[in-house]
């Protein structure tokens, strides 16, 4: 064997000795492993949250959508739970326990202590009969030498007559020289309304009622000329001109609260209340014709009320002396604009 022939076989052998290592490393399925590449967070960026971040985010705001739901309920319960006690006892911390007598006056014979001023809120107003027209007025009657302590409105024998305001029946009677029959019902306001001269009456004493449910039929018993209501308005015995609180030709309260001043409680009207007060009746326009109102139901809004009956929203609130972030009472009656 040649000098030169030598030379190559040993650089191939070195060349299989140092090649055989890294081949049987690869045959049995190792690999060399490639050092990670170093990744920093430069000032300004942020790091996407994972998906269990994601759902902690979640769980959180079904949480707290869960508990506000609960004190709401919580609220509306503690509200509903309130309403049945004032219907239960209403006003018993005007009246207290000693005024729930059978005269018309709960304090007849008695000594009392009346506030000098109350409000009294009425929006839960709901007109006592159908018909709004008025036949005779509260005041002082020359020709039978008395005061009238009430509003007398028209209807027909047998209308069905309603309560103005929830509340809870103190006196079912008769009364063969005045009211006939009669019913006063006490509301959670501090008002009590009395409905006379009624066919008879279908409501017990110590019946709780709410605002338009049915309490008789309308009548001319007792001390009346024919069929009509003779309905009052008192507030701790002391008559008010139901006039100075409700529109009866609109169907609606004048003011949300009326502010009874001991003495005096006539006050002057609002400047919203005076843009809303009765139009003069047109020859031979039925009340009805001239005004339409609206009493509210779970679900209405200003917004749904003016689109149902084609009026503006600023008009409908205009009219009533009310704005858009004011809340609806259920059961309240508001005047629709012409």
């Amino acid at each position: 064997m040649t000098r030169k022939r030598m030379r190559l076989l040993c650089a191939s052998l070195c060349l299989v000795a140092t090649t055989l290592p890294a081949w049987a490393s690869t045959a049995s399925g190792s690999t060399a492993q490639t050092p990670k590449k170093e990744t920093r967070t430069t000032v300004g960026q942020q790091a996407n949250p994972t998906g269990g971040e994601h759902l902690l985010l979640a769980d959180r705001l079904e949480i707290k959508k869960r508990l506000s739901k609960e004190k709401l309920r919580r609220e509306a319960a503690l509200q509903a739970k309130k309403h049945a006690e004032d219907l239960e006892a209403p006003a018993s911390d005007l009246y207290g326990e000693e005024s729930w007598g059978s005269h018309v006056n709960p304090f007849a014979g008695m000594s009392v202590h009346i506030p000098d001023r109350q409000d009294i809120d009425l929006q839960e107003f709901v007109m006592p009969i159908a018909t709004r027209q008025i036949t005779s007025n509260y005041g002082y009657r020359h020709s039978f030498g008395r005061m009238h302590y009430g509003t007398d409105l028209k209807l027909n024998y047998g209308d069905t007559i309603r309560a103005a305001f929830s509340g809870k029946v103190r006196v079912k009677s008769y009364e063969g020289g005045g009211y006939g029959n009669y019913v006063v019902i006490r509301h959670p306001n501090g008002l009590e309304t009395v409905y006379g001269h009624m066919t008879r009456s279908i409501v017990r004493e110590g019946t709780i009622v709410r605002a338009g449910d049915p309490i008789g039929l309308g009548g001319s018993t007792g001390r009346s000329t024919g069929p009509h209501l003779h309905f009052e308005a008192r507030f701790m015995g002391v008559p008010i001109d139901p006039s100075d609180l409700f529109d009866f030709q609109a169907g609606v309260p004048r003011y949300d609260v009326f502010a009874f001043v001991k003495g005096a409680y006539r006050t002057p009207r609002s400047f919203a209340v005076a843009n809303a007060v009765a139009k003069p009746k047109k020859s031979g326009e039925s009340n009805e014709e001239q005004f339409k109102t609206h009493r509210i139901k779970k679900g209405d809004t200003l917004s749904s009320i003016a689109s149902r009956y084609g009026v503006s929203l600023k008009k409908l609130c205009f009219t009533n002396g009310i704005t858009t972030h004011d809340k609806l009472s259920i059961g309240r009656t508001i005047r629709i604009p012409s």
